[in-house]
């Protein structure tokens, strides 16, 4: 009869790696793809999808209505000038931000991760700096595409291709900047907020009114004011400095009797601006990340 109390011992020590170890610039790399995948929900449930998704096909709604405009009257109508796309799309632009960031560095904060992270070769300024790319990434995705289609929708519809395209090619690198400069201002100001509330709903409560709370106050004192001071007052509102950033780079001018009209700013101020807003963001997101515990 066999002995039912015998039991048998197994080794399970864990085996030391001996493979190759990719280093610092892997793992950079690595976490922005995880990153950027889950900017728009890639691998997560389909609810962490809807939100995403959903705002970044209202982001091309315009563009397609101008397609549909220019399949039915080409080279007719223009319902929407490339200057103005962004502003026709900068409430879903924030709402976008404020729904993705939380995700992208409330998430590792609220689990307890950031040790895992800081524990090998990847660096605490590597990690923000990661998540501000995969952002302005996801961004540059509903910013740029659209108006890229638009561009390529109306050469089709236009006589001919080649010469609409001698004609308007200057809007390309237009398209191109003003998208990575609007892109990177809501980002930066998105992922600040985020990393300073792990709670997904503060963070998006602060992130909505960050933008929209500052466009009204901005534009309140700025009828309140006397012009020649309240008119800079504009500059502290993201959506008056995209829409003079936009402008300036497509070299036109703004509609009379709008309040950016009415501040007579150098269309240069409103990119400077964005410029310097951008990089304090870079420096606040470091700077927490320096500091906070993992």
């Amino acid at each position: 009869m066999a002995d039912t109390t015998a039991g048998t011992i197994y080794d399970l020590g864990y085996k030391r790696y001996e493979g190759v170890r990719l280093g610092r610039r892997h793992a950079i790399w690595a976490l922005y793809v995880h990153s950027l995948r889950g900017v728009f929900g890639i691998g997560r449930s389909l609810s962490s999808k809807v939100g995403p998704i959903g705002l970044a096909v209202i982001a091309f709604i315009p563009a397609a209505f101008q397609l549909g405009i220019a399949a039915i009257a080409p080279g007719e109508i223009e319902v929407i000038r490339p200057e103005d796309y962004f502003q026709l799309i900068e409430v879903v632009l924030a709402v976008f931000c404020a729904v993705v960031a939380p995700e992208l560095v409330g998430r590792d904060q609220r689990t307890q991760t950031l040790s895992l992270y800081f524990s090998r070769a990847l660096r605490r300024q590597d990690y923000a700096l990661a998540k501000f790319a995969a952002l302005m990434t996801g961004m540059l995705a509903i910013t740029v595409i659209p108006q890229v289609i638009m561009f390529v929708g109306n050469g089709l519809a236009a006589a001919d291709f080649g010469d609409y395209l001698r004609d308007e090619w200057a809007d390309l690198p237009s398209i191109l900047g003003s998208a990575i400069l609007l892109s990177g201002l809501i980002a930066g100001i998105g992922l600040v907020i985020a990393a300073q509330m792990p709670s997904r709903a503060y963070s998006t409560v602060g992130i909505i009114a960050a933008f929209v709370l500052t466009s009204i106050i901005a534009g309140s004192v700025f009828e309140a004011a006397d012009q020649d001071i309240g008119r800079f007052v504009l500059l502290l509102s993201p959506f008056h400095v995209a829409r003079g950033l936009t402008f300036w780079f497509f070299d036109a001018t703004f509609d009379p009797g709008t309040q950016l009209a009415e501040a007579d700013l150098p269309g240069v101020t409103y990119a400077m601006a964005a410029t310097s807003v951008v990089l304090l963001m870079l420096v606040l997101l470091l700077r927490r990340y320096e500091k906070i515990s993992p």
